[in-house]
């Protein structure tokens, strides 16, 4: 092993991982503000591929082009799931954490068995694109651009969920999430908070899709993929911190990259997983979590 050849998975690894806590934010973000896990947030990831696959088709135009659409579609999809599914799932009385968590998994389980109907079970991919197939070379680190690409994508939408937390909107949710009844009493509509902040969670898993269908294969069954990392993610970094997705996200791809240097690369994910259970075991709460 060369100090080369090191600094190449160290590199590969914080690309992906930077990736892997876009993915996760939005997750993070639901629960943070609703203490509700959305079992279906890797079919709104799956969801965006196959609508950035489309657009390309039906355009012509590259991924990063029709990024802001599939954006505002992911958008409007989760607050359409929120009014048409969560909003009712949380009234319920009884078993109420129960209920969120079927009705959530059994929209997962909708999706896609209707993407395995409309689209069959085939794996799809975007053939050309700008930054597919090119590579940075940093003297003989070689680094893919479409893994650039998201690691800088994830840096901006970190940095812009900053700045939003600042505004009177994220002040809105920051108070919900403290206490939804004293919000009321100033006038604020929770169940607008929770369709828009389910909106923006869907929002930014949706801008993680475009990126993941420059270079990874789009098939019924992805979601369930990235989804699982998304959830060791969050309870990696603390559910409900944002911040903890993005450290968590750099950490469980740099684990990822050195375990497949050590083990076959088929076994990578037994690092994620060895390293969550240490977590479960002395930290329950995760690195930034207050649970």
């Amino acid at each position: 092993m060369t100090a080369q050849a090191l600094i190449q998975v160290l590199a590969s690894g914080l690309l992906m991982g930077l990736i892997y806590a876009l993915i996760a934010v939005g997750l993070s973000l639901i629960f943070g503000l609703m203490d509700v896990v959305n079992f279906a947030h890797g079919e709104f990831l799956m969801i965006a591929m196959y609508a950035t696959f489309g657009l390309v088709l039906w355009t012509t135009l590259d991924p990063v082009v029709v990024a802001p659409l599939v954006v505002g579609l992911m958008f409007c999809v989760g607050a359409f799931v929120y009014v048409a599914v969560v909003r009712y799932a949380m009234r319920t009385k009884a078993n109420a954490g129960m209920v969120q968590i079927f009705s959530t998994f059994g929209l997962a389980i909708l999706i896609q068995g209707g993407a395995q109907y409309f689209f069959t079970p085939d794996y799809r991919s975007i053939k050309t694109s700008w930054l597919g197939g090119h590579t940075l070379d940093l003297a003989g680190i070689f680094l893919p651009w479409p893994q650039i690409y998201g690691g800088l994508i994830s840096i901006a939408a970190f940095a812009a969920l900053s700045l939003i937390s600042r505004t009177d909107f994220g002040k809105a949710l920051e108070a919900t999430r403290e206490d939804q009844g004293a919000v009321a009493l100033v006038g604020i509509d929770r169940n607008k908070v929770f369709a828009v902040g389910w909106g923006l969670g869907a929002a930014l898993v949706g801008l993680a899709g475009t990126v993941l269908a420059i270079f990874y294969y789009i098939h019924p069954q992805v979601g369930a993929t990235f989804g699982t990392i998304a959830y060791v993610t969050v309870a990696l970094g603390g559910f409900g911190s944002v911040f903890g997705a993005l450290v968590a996200g750099v950490i469980v791809g740099l684990v990822e990259a050195i375990t497949a240097l050590i083990l076959p690369p088929t076994m990578k994910a037994v690092g994620i997983y060895a390293l969550y259970l240490a977590v479960v075991f002395f930290r329950p709460s995760g690195l930034f979590g207050k649970l």
